[in-house]
């Protein structure tokens, strides 16, 4: 047996004013898009904005449906409509903001293991990371250089 080590890198911010400005533009339009979620279920509003090579921004909210499984996490909503719409563009960028109806969020909110996975076939499609930056309501933004950062071991047309 040999064991194996895995090491992700990320940094936290105390504060959206510590990030860059595109990086605080992208997490303000995060932070807007989540007023878009419908979430009647889980009063959880969760809002996605991702930054394309070719300048484009993607939003995308959280969108629920009383058959839970029908609904769309915010992260896939916006990878989903930028690879739709701009197909051959590349993302740069993803800021991620989550708010909840019933008590304040103060912990940064990552990605689900569902979008995890979304996100990272479009990572390998590109052959470039994707950078992600989310919080919560407020205070500390983390940030990771790579969606391999939030899923290191990968399931991707390599594994097929």
């Amino acid at each position: 047996m040999k064991p194996l080590t895995i090491t992700s890198r990320l940094e936290v911010y105390d504060s959206l004013d510590e990030l860059p400005e595109h990086i605080q533009s992208l997490m303000k339009q995060a932070i807007e898009t989540r007023n878009t979620a419908y979430a009647p279920y889980s009063s959880f509003q969760v809002g996605a904005a991702m930054k394309l090579d070719n300048g484009q921004v993607v939003v995308g909210s959280n969108q629920e449906n009383a058959s839970y499984p029908s609904g769309l996490c915010a992260e896939r909503t916006a990878v989903y409509a930028a690879g739709a719409q701009f197909p051959g563009a590349q993302i740069e960028h993803l800021a991620i903001s989550a708010k909840s109806l019933k008590h304040q969020v103060v912990s940064p909110v990552p990605p689900c293991g569902a979008c995890r996975q979304a996100l990272v076939e479009y990572e390998v499609k590109q052959e470039k990371p994707i950078e992600i930056y989310f919080m919560g309501e407020t205070g500390k933004v983390v940030k990771a250089e790579s969606v391999k950062d939030l899923l290191p071991l990968v399931f991707d047309n390599s594994c097929l």
